[in-house]
């Protein structure tokens, strides 16, 4: 019998997958927590919800056994006006990771190099791969900035370098880029994918999109999502903005119906109730400065400044997987865990309610007075 399995490219073969959450049933069922008791801060979700607006929007509409716009052109429309940019400019996407591996499937054939500076999304290195690129680093300074100067060395040396992402805020320190720095590397050869998945709460304390500069540089693409912002992570809607020239031919090949009818209705609801978004970013970056000073109080957690919906700790003394699994196991608290070259023995909080850090708080309180693993009898 012919062995077909010979059919796969070598290097999906060897490619490492990207690791999805865990969803809430399943959890449920592995800790043993009923789901509504489940502290879910591993994500960066929004645990507000969606506006009252989009949900109205899904349950009435009249469309759903008709396929949907293909262009997204009431949501775009709506999108210019929310962005400053003209419509011609924006494309939407089945949340933003679909837009990434869209402008990679453009623009790179095979080997062509993308640089990347991590720690930094993991869909990047992924969508590098399975698009049959180059993932080349240039690793972060110590505080999480960008290393610009090795950026430019490294194009310098490489005469194949198609793209090179860029995150701000980053994920997962919450960092943002200068914009001295974006401007050197939009004088690079190179097309460059600014990511603002979280751009809203860096906002709130004065940090500037720019979105709108993708009608100045024929070389920047800026990617936004619905998820944060809007609480839409579970419809997968996003956005960005692009040259022209590059819009033209992604629109090509995606997908005609990418953007499902329940997810347009929602992100364009999302787009008329402004005042609940605003009022819920408020919120979230309050509590996550809240809760960034609830942390320092502790001894084994030393969290980093971050202007995004999450903070990243670095956990001392003690174990950060041992620390991560004991909030999972005892308390039903998730957080992301990190130990990999740069992002050693950190911890990603994801900014709650507030219920949501208090039930933190004590938990790692215990955690941090005692070493007997097993789930305390009171309820926290």
């Amino acid at each position: 019998m012919k062995n077909f399995s010979n059919f796969i490219r070598p290097d999906i073969i060897s490619m490492t997958p990207y690791k999805p959450i865990v969803p809430f049933e399943v959890l449920s069922e592995t800790l043993g927590f009923p789901v509504e008791e489940i502290v879910k801060l591993d994500a960066n979700e929004n645990p507000y919800g969606p506006s009252p607006k989009a949900l109205e929007a899904i349950a009435n509409g009249r469309y759903y056994h008709i396929y949907p716009d293909p262009e997204s052109t009431i949501l775009r429309a709506k999108l210019a006006e929310h962005t400053g940019v003209a419509a011609d400019h924006l494309l939407t996407g089945m949340g933003a990771d679909e837009l990434i591996d869209l402008v990679l499937r453009v623009v790179l054939s095979p080997n062509d190099k993308v640089i990347d500076s991590p720690p930094s999304f993991g869909m990047y290195p992924f969508s590098t791969h399975v698009n049959a690129g180059q993932y080349l680093t240039v690793p972060r300074n110590a505080d999480f900035s960008l290393n610009v100067d090795g950026i430019e060395a490294l194009v310098a040396q490489e005469p194949d370098v198609k793209v090179i992402f860029a995150c701000s805020p980053n994920n997962p320190d919450g960092s943002v880029i200068a914009q001295d720095d974006l401007k050197r590397l939009l004088d690079l050869p190179a097309l460059i994918i600014l990511d603002e998945a979280y751009i809203e709460f860096a906002a709130v304390d004065g940090v500037e999109s720019c979105i709108q500069w993708t009608e100045k540089y024929e070389n920047l693409c800026v990617l936004r999502t619905f998820s944060k912002l809007a609480a839409l992570a579970g419809l997968r809607v996003g956005y960005g903005a692009f040259p022209k020239w590059l819009r033209q031919q992604m629109m090509k090949i995606k997908q005609p119906y990418n953007i499902n009818y329940a997810a347009d209705l929602a992100a364009r609801a999302s787009l008329d109730d402004k005042a609940y978004l605003n009022e819920k970013v408020q919120a979230l970056v309050s509590e996550r400065k809240r809760m960034t000073t609830l942390l320092e109080s502790f001894d084994c957690l030393r969290p980093l400044p971050s202007y995004s919906n999450f903070v990243l700790c670095q956990v001392t003394g003690r174990d950060a997987g041992v620390f991560k699994q004991r909030l999972e196991d005892e308390f039903g608290i998730l957080v992301r865990y990190y130990n990999k070259p740069g992002l050693t023995g950190f911890i990603r909080i994801s900014a709650g309610r507030p219920e949501d850090t208090e039930k933190l708080v004590t938990a790692i309180q215990y955690i941090q007075d005692t070493k007997t693993v097993r789930r305390p009898s009171t309820n926290i």
